[in-house]
């Protein structure tokens, strides 16, 4: 009976040594992962130029980061969808922190009416090509960067003035976001706080065009004051503008087959943050929140139809700022619902 009870001891102990073993080296592993983890978060900041406050703060940028690589290689790994992610210079920002930054469109307090009737020139228009690429015909200035100001409308009504201007027989030139950001006030825009492509049309109409971007350069943020010497040039100018037919993307195919197009999409989500490349499919909100540039069109990956996007986050981000929505979906919204409130400048 001792005996066995001895023999039952010794191999219970040699259980646990082995379980503490096996714990050690697991521990040993996470421990690994960790180093491999700062070194490439120190990588990553010497990129992209990151410096933190403290140590506290750079722990903290840390955990972020470590948990947004996680999930990005993750995604990548399962490789069931038509695009990618990527480890951008947004990796140490939560996904709250990111959409307080870098959105920006508001919403009107009355949305609009589906059913209005509003003028809309390319309605009976039947001829449309297969894609169209409005970069290849010099009609779209390099990608911009918002930085930490919330005034992605600017960007957003700003190219598609660039575009109709060079379209309709004008040069390209890159017009001033910073006027827009300092001296459109009066409606419903308010800088890095927010505004809507529309009013910055308004804006542009009332005061007989925009200078350019190298008489009144951005400076991502509200100077507080408008420097009316400097917005004094007029270098373009738009006689009105339109709203695409709401809930169409068929409508929206017919102007932006003619010209770039202004539109609003929810930009929440990892998804997006770090989308890297390919044809965005992912289920979306519509809480708009975000204006970009309807520049194109086409057919991607896996015959998926897409809109062509000029973003405002810089070009490291997506596909060297651009980025393809899914197109041609079954809700009469759109994708991220790139359909609620498209607009464009008219000459």
């Amino acid at each position: 009976m001792v005996s066995r009870l001895i023999k039952n001891l010794i191999v219970f102990a040699a259980i646990l040594a082995c379980c503490s073993k096996a714990a050690k080296s697991m521990q040993g592993l996470n421990e690994d992962d960790d180093d491999v983890m700062e070194k490439r978060h120190e990588d990553w900041m010497a990129r992209y130029g990151r410096v933190y406050a403290d140590e506290t703060e750079k722990a903290k940028r840390f955990s972020i980061f470590k948990e947004n690589v996680k999930a990005i290689e993750s995604f990548n790994q399962a490789g069931d969808r038509p695009y990618t992610l990527g480890i951008n210079e947004f990796a140490d920002l939560t996904n709250d922190e990111f959409v307080s930054t870098k959105n920006g469109y508001k919403r009107p307090v009355s949305p609009r009416n589906p059913w209005r009737s509003m003028p809309f020139r390319y309605e009976n228009v039947t001829d449309i090509p297969s894609a169209v690429d409005w970069r290849k015909e010099g009609a779209v200035t390099p990608v911009k960067n918002q930085g930490v100001c919330g005034c992605c409308w600017a960007f957003s009504a700003v190219a598609a003035v660039e575009g109709i201007v060079k379209i309709s027989g004008g040069e390209l030139v890159s017009l001033s976001e910073q006027e827009l950001v300092d001296c459109d006030k009066g409606g419903g825009d308010l800088g890095c706080h927010g505004g809507r492509m529309d009013d910055a049309f308004k804006y542009i109409i009332k005061h007989n065009g925009l200078t350019t971007e190298s008489g009144y350069p951005y400076g991502g943020q509200d100077l507080g004051r408008c420097n009316l010497t400097t917005a004094s040039f007029r270098a373009a100018k738009i006689a009105g503008y339109e709203d695409v037919p709401m809930n169409s993307e068929a409508a929206l195919l017919q102007a932006a087959a003619h010209q770039p197009v202004s539109v609003a999409i929810d930009a929440r989500g990892l998804q997006l943050q770090f989308y890297a490349g390919g044809v965005f499919t992912e289920r979306c909100g519509t809480e708009l929140n975000h204006g970009v540039t309807v520049v194109g069109y086409g057919t991607g990956e896996r015959g998926i139809k897409y809109w062509l996007l000029k973003n405002s986050w810089g070009e490291k981000w997506g596909e060297d700022g651009y980025f393809r929505l899914q197109r041609d979906i079954d809700a009469k919204e759109g994708r991220c619902g790139i359909a609620l409130d498209p607009s464009y400048p008219t000459l």
